[in-house]
């Protein structure tokens, strides 16, 4: 019964100016121009405008407050639909269509109820804010990084022995007029010794320095870019290696086990150096060589948790009081 045609009804109360046709509300032609609607538009609004009625006759459509309200609203819905071009030529298609009951529905309620704010915007305003949180949140992780290291003994020694062969650490130290407080010194060595481990390690993986080509902004709008250059990459890595039957060289390989291990870059560059020569001792850019590595590590890894006493005390629990036992304690 929805899908079969609706009978003709022409105006309807919930469209527009309801039963009313708006033009004839606002006492203009279908050919009227917009300057001529909007002189129409406010003579009636001053003459209904319920700030301005003091109780006058409602044009002879029966006096009283109520009917001026009641006025004043049809012709504001009149010059809301005559408006815009697009609405207007909605409202005219419906006059000279009305048995399109449907259509007139839809595109009536997909004017009213589409945002008023360009999605476009809204979409750019929040990758936005988005890009300015990720790369201070990156910032954070760095510097958390930072002060880590700066923490363990290890790197501490090392980048204060940098900082005095280097003489940083001698100015700190002055006398007479300049002299600082001890607290002011140290907070000055501490960022001496920061400063050294910043340019000496290179921090690799989510605590790596934000860069920032890196946020989510720049990688949208460097998109296009990406994908042309993987498809250039593609094209010279098939022409090389698949139809010249080249041999693989280090980086090539170092790929290939990468995609074996499905980590990201950064993952992977987060790998220690004699990890990556081990795996190219081993050949593991080879299929059957990867897995029997990956066969070896689950093996490794099923050990060390059979050794692992919390692992022990974990299986212990499981046995004795896992979950589903009923156990009963006396008072």
């Amino acid at each position: 019964a929805v899908l079969l045609p609706r009978p003709a009804r022409g105006l309807t109360d919930r469209l527009y100016c309801g039963r009313r046709v708006c033009y004839e509300v606002l006492g203009v032609s279908r050919q009227a121009s917009k300057a001529e609607i909007a002189r129409a538009y406010r003579q009636l609004a001053r003459q209904y405008h319920p700030d301005r009625y003091r109780g006058e006759p409602a044009g002879g459509e029966g006096g009283g407050a109520q009917a001026a309200h009641e006025k004043f609203l049809l012709i504001a819905a009149a010059y809301e639909t005559l408006k815009d071009e697009e609405t207007r030529k909605d409202y005219d298609y419906m006059l000279d269509h009305p048995e399109e009951y449907y259509r007139h529905y839809y595109h009536y309620y997909s004017r009213r109820l589409a945002p008023k704010v360009d999605v476009t915007i809204v979409i750019l305003v929040t990758v936005c804010a988005i890009s300015v949180f990720q790369f201070f949140s990156w910032w954070s992780s760095y510097n958390e990084a930072i002060n880590y290291l700066a923490s363990v003994p290890k790197y501490r020694i090392q980048a204060t022995e940098i900082a005095r062969q280097q003489g940083l650490l001698n100015k700190t130290k002055e006398k007479g007029k300049n002299r600082r407080s001890k607290e002011e010194i140290r907070e000055e060595e501490e960022e001496i010794i920061k400063d050294i481990i910043k340019n000496k390690i290179d921090i690799k993986g989510g605590y790596q320095k934000p860069k920032i080509y890196d946020i989510l902004l720049f990688q949208i709008l460097l998109a296009p870019f990406y994908w042309c250059k993987y498809i250039v990459w593609y094209c010279w890595w098939i022409y090389c290696f698949t139809i010249k039957g080249q041999e693989y060289g280090v980086e090539e390989k170092l790929y290939i086990i990468r995609r074996y291990m499905k980590m990201s870059q950064s993952q992977f560059d987060s790998l220690e150096d004699h990890q990556k020569e081990t795996f190219l001792e081993r050949q593991l850019w080879i299929r059957e060589n990867y897995e029997v590595y990956k066969q070896e590590q689950e093996e490794e890894l099923k050990k060390k948790m059979a050794m692992d006493p919390r692992w022990k005390r974990y299986r212990r629990w499981m046995k004795n009081e896992g979950p589903g036992r009923l156990t009963f304690i006396d008072d």
